[in-house]
């Protein structure tokens, strides 16, 4: 049976192969790659209609047949089911390999040339699928923005794209997942740009539009849902105060959602084994739904109720407290959720489910609003509009956390129809984004990145260094010495030579010394040791070497660390070559030049 399987794999490969050729020979390149970013656009669609529909399908089929059966008090143990189907799925299927988070889709842009695994099609999706359809209290946009980005880096690799153009394509398939997921083309690919892409030029800016645009049809198409109810009220002069307030607030409570997320996940890195995180885990999350149901899955349902104004339904109905005024019970439970959401977040994510953060950024955000908004009223502080506050405050809690304020205002302006509180979102977006970054210069997806080690310097460095690999910036016209060669052989080599500096090589062709001018000016003018002399007593086997697999960003730290001008290459031991700066530095003109030609 699987010589028929393999015949037919081999011939649909033949098959793509000449088809792309005949493309690339009929089609002109730009015209291709927007071709390229429309496919891309219209599978993310489809993809994240799909997940939608089945997270729907879990999160309300289940438990109607629960609550006829009269067991619906398990609904607090649906987390854990989750997660356990989540951590199965990914041992099973995945051989129990899962790179949860963008942050790693930015990694594989800066340090995997934008490669990313086929696995991560469907791995994400699958697995967020059932974890957020069980009650996680995680966001299904990160799962959807990698299987995007997956769509888009494998399309690009199939039909043989260098690494600009796989980027884009790869950057696509972000900016499709969000706009699918949240009926927002704008807000996806200002995403992109924000997060994704560091430098934008305009003929990228068609792709990004025509598969943010598309992957919104396709997905209008066949899921047909508005998250949020439309607001179309506007904003008074005199809340302007309290908008300021609440950007404020919005940054400081994103700094404490950033702290949070990498305190919790610290903790439960500790734990070795996988069932006691699930077991840990699920039970946390469990006891906090059954606490504050309004704790369980994306939350969105909760947010609704906020902004039609039916603000005793994110009451818990576990948590009776009669002898408080109502709005007072209002102000401390929202402030509560405020609190524990992104406790309840990184418990999912870090016990074995899978979810994005975005959805959890959004939830806090509303009921950050609504906290201000109702105590202001309460307190006779302020007459102020409690949708008009929801709605600002998730545009402020995205910007502070992810350190994205446009795509905050975008976001939260598209999903809401608020677009008349432009002023207010602009306002609110920019003070959480200042606080938050003032105190946490890293967002929640570039500080795993920096802890890897992965630093930048200025925007067209980024740019470049994510172009350039080692191998490509190898100088290989160093003259070898082997370790017996005698002083009279190394003279001849360096008459003969441009070069001060040589390799020493032993027969495995491992590096084990550098000679340098400095290491034979002593004994050069004693002619009666050149042939009693050999090269492994004088090297130097104090040397600076990296590896060829290392990012250019390492190796820019080891020059400046140890104050060198080059530095050796190795593969495994093996002597491959040198880099130097001067090579970098003219690698790096080049770079810029030809971006500045290729953008007019």
């Amino acid at each position: 049976m699987k010589q028929p399987f393999k015949y037919i794999e081999v011939n649909l490969k033949i098959f793509i192969k000449k088809l792309v050729e005949f493309l690339y020979s009929k089609i002109e390149l730009r015209t291709f790659i927007i071709i390229s970013s429309l496919v891309v656009g219209v599978l993310s669609g489809l993809a994240s209609a799909l997940l939608k529909n089945f997270v729907h399908f879990l999160e309300t089929k289940p438990q109607v047949y629960f609550d006829k059966m009269g067991i619906g008090f398990i609904l607090p143990f649906f987390p854990m089911i989750g997660i356990i189907l989540s951590v199965l799925i990914t041992i099973v299927f995945f051989n129990g390999k899962l790179s949860k988070g963008i942050s790693n889709v930015i990694f594989r842009i800066l340090r995997k040339a934008s490669d990313i695994p086929k696995q991560d099609i469907f791995s994400h999706y699958i697995t967020s699928g059932v974890s957020v359809g069980f009650g996680g209290s995680a966001g299904l946009e990160a799962p959807i923005v990698i299987t995007g980005a997956a769509i888009g880096s494998n399309l690009a690799k199939g039909l043989k794209f260098n690494y600009k153009v796989r980027t884009l394509l790869l950057a696509c398939g972000s900016a499709a997942g969000i706009s699918a997921i949240f009926n927002s083309p704008i807000a996806g690919v200002i995403f992109a740009v924000e997060v994704i892409l560091p430098e934008l030029s305009i003929p990228n800016l068609i792709p990004l539009l025509i598969a943010s645009a598309s992957a919104a049809v396709v997905s209008r198409f066949l899921y047909n849902e508005q998250i949020f109810y439309l607001v179309t009220e506007g904003w008074q002069l005199n809340a302007i105060p309290s908008y300021i307030i609440l950007g404020i607030l919005c940054g400081v409570i994103s700094l404490y959602n950033i702290k949070a997320t990498f305190y919790i996940e610290k903790y439960f890195e500790r734990i070795e084994k996988h069932y006691l995180k699930i077991i840990i885990g699920g039970t946390i999350l469990g006891l906090m739904v059954f606490l504050f149901p309004a704790l369980y899955g994306e939350g969105y349902i909760s947010v609704k109720y906020l902004l039609a104004g039916q603000f005793d339904k994110i009451l818990p109905t576990n948590i009776s407290v009669k002898f408080l005024n109502p709005d007072l019970m209002l102000i401390i439970i929202a402030a509560v959720i405020i609190i524990t959401k992104v406790i309840a977040t990184t418990i999912t994510l870090n016990s074995g489910g899978n979810g994005g953060i975005i959805a959890p950024s959004l939830f806090t955000g509303a009921f950050t609003g609504f906290f201000l908004a109702h105590l202001f009223n309460f307190l006779g502080i302020a007459h102020l509009n409690h949708s008009n506050f929801i709605v600002v405050g998730m545009a402020g809690i995205l910007s502070g956390v992810l350190h994205a304020p446009l795509t905050g205002i975008f976001l939260g302006a598209e999903v809401t129809g608020g677009y008349s509180l432009i002023v207010p979102f602009m306002i609110v977006t920019a003070l959480s984004f200042f606080i938050s970054r003032y105190f946490h210069p890293e967002s929640i997806y570039t500080a795993p990145l920096v802890e890897r080690g992965i630093k930048f310097r200025s925007e067209k460095e980024k740019t470049f260094i994510r172009q350039i690999e080692i191998q490509d910036i190898i100088e290989k016209d160093f003259l070898i010495i082997h370790p017996t060669t005698t002083l009279r052989e190394i003279m001849d080599k360096i008459a003969h030579s441009k070069r001060n500096l040589f390799p020493v090589v032993d027969d495995k062709q491992i590096l084990i010394g550098l000679i340098t001018m400095d290491d034979v000016r002593e004994i050069m003018l004693n002619s009666d040791v050149y042939d009693v002399i050999l090269a492994y007593e004088i090297m130097n086997t104090n040397f600076h070497s990296i590896d060829v697999h290392t990012d250019l960003n390492h190796a820019l730290e080891k020059f400046e660390e140890n104050n060198t001008w080059n530095l050796a290459v190795t593969d495994d031991g093996k002597y491959r070559g040198f880099i130097s700066k001067s090579n970098i530095f003219n690698k790096y003109l080049s770079s810029i030049t030809k971006q500045q030609t290729e953008e007019l």
